[in-house]
């Protein structure tokens, strides 16, 4: 069925226009002002925003191996009535996605279930480097490497193994950043101090932004030594602003940086209200960091904006320091809060149509995807700026069933989403019976 959206305002390529939107199949035929309907689905926007579809570029859906906590099928729904159309998943599930059979394992799991677009990295490990070369870089988003924050083999802080990858792989390399033994002097020490049931307003000094840096800067000297495409992700310190550059066009720049929604909203004055829901890897941190993050993303420092979207049950997150599990879940209301931003003052629609569609798109090289174009994929998402309403566990689609921004009060609400033509979201009710489809990624 074909679909024509009238009345909009398009956010797009840096402008809003007011203009109408002709979908025919998967893709964009049309777009301009006063597009006949013909026999095509008539949808009026009634003055509200057209936006790219979001592209979340970090998002943990626990399958296989942690379906208790989320299953590709649960939160891709929650992602689709948050606005988000395609979603980069990341290795670190059970197993972990060490080898190219194991990733087309999840990729067969996607093509049945999920209902947003999707793609996978292939994760590194001490021992797989041959392995990961042979991935077909048209197919797969790119390599994430643990440089910190994990444990077993999915840990790579070896400088050998690193620079084994960084000098041979020739995709974007994304790195969760932070430095092993500076976390593990500071554990030691606060575990002395507090025994196992330390208070978690310390995490962010634990995790501290000094093992933030020095494994974001010793990942950026890998990368310019060795010419490497380095996305260094979830940026949670003012200090590791400084080793990024505002490079434009972005096609040009070969190492760049994402900010999360959760470091861009909370600061350490929300662990007394919020306590281990907001423990995150790496941690929230102190007002300031929060200020420097957004506004490196407003000067083109830090490129893109995603979730790290990451859930736990409620259960698992109720327990003391060391056994709650660091993350939680965000798809579902990342667009909606940077739309309280803009609501604020704090950022453009403009600016969060490029750092959340745009960016993604150019970053990873995403073929016919992140922009609304004539000829590009239908993924597109309409929101309604003045529609408030509260976060509540009876609205939360995620599995593990709460989110930190429970008793939020929003001002804006996705009203619609198209994931490659098809409405999947409307009103509040999802419609399934249609399955995203595989990204695919240019050279």
């Amino acid at each position: 069925m074909n679909t024509l959206i009238v009345n909009a305002k398009i956010v797009n390529d840096g402008k809003v226009i007011e203009s109408d939107v002709l979908i025919s199949g998967e893709r964009i035929e049309k777009i301009g002002p006063s597009l006949s309907s013909g026999s095509a689905k008539v949808i009026d926007a009634e003055g509200n925003c057209l936006l790219p579809g979001a592209i979340d570029d970090q998002v943990h859906f626990r399958e296989p191996g942690l379906t208790h906590k989320g299953t590709i099928y649960t939160e891709s729904r929650a992602a689709v009535a948050g606005g988000i159309t395609s979603f980069m998943e990341m290795p670190n599930t059970v197993p972990p996605a060490f080898t190219r059979d194991l990733l087309e394992q999840k990729y067969a799991i996607a093509s049945r279930d999920s209902l947003a677009n999707y793609s996978f990295f292939i994760g590194a490990s001490n021992d797989n480097l041959e392995e990961v070369l042979k991935t077909d870089l048209k197919k797969i988003c790119g390599l994430k490497i643990f440089m910190g924050s994990s444990t077993g083999n999915l840990l790579v802080d070896n400088p050998k193994t690193l620079e084994g990858f960084f000098s041979r792989f020739p995709g974007l390399i994304a790195t969760h950043c932070e430095d092993e033994p500076t976390i593990r002097k500071n554990t030691e020490e606060f575990r002395a101090k507090y025994g196992e049931d330390i208070p978690v307003e310390y995490h962010p000094l634990i995790r501290s932004p000094e093992g933030c840096y020095k494994s974001s800067s010793f990942a950026v000297g890998l990368a310019r030594t060795h010419g490497t495409r380095l996305h260094i992700l979830h940026i949670s310190t003012a200090s590791e602003v400084s080793l990024f550059e505002n490079i434009q066009p972005l096609e040009k720049k070969k190492i760049t940086a994402e900010a999360c929604i959760h470091h861009l909203w909370f600061n350490d004055s929300d662990y007394a209200r919020l306590g281990t829901k907001i423990k995150w890897n790496p941690a929230i941190k102190t007002k300031h960091d929060q200020e420097a993050i957004l506004k490196a993303v407003l000067d083109n420092h830090i490129d893109v904006i995603a979730t790290d979207h990451a859930p736990h049950t409620q259960e698992e997150k109720q327990n003391t320091y060391f056994k709650a599990p660091s993350g939680g879940p965000l798809v579902q209301h990342s667009l909606v809060a940077m739309l309280e931003f803009f609501h604020q003052d704090k950022i453009t629609l403009v600016q969060i149509v490029q750092k959340m569609c745009h960016n993604p798109a150019i970053l990873f090289r995403i073929e016919d995807r992140g922009f609304i174009r004539e000829g590009y994929f239908a993924d597109l998402v309409l929101v309604d700026l003045k529609n408030p309403w509260k976060v509540e566990k009876g609205n939360i689609l995620a599995k593990c069933g709460w989110s930190p921004f429970e008793g939020q009060t929003f001002q804006s609400r996705v009203s619609h989403t198209w994931v490659s033509g098809h409405l999947a979201y409307n009103a509040g009710v999802l419609i399934e019976g249609h399955i995203g489809k595989r990204l695919s990624f240019g050279s």
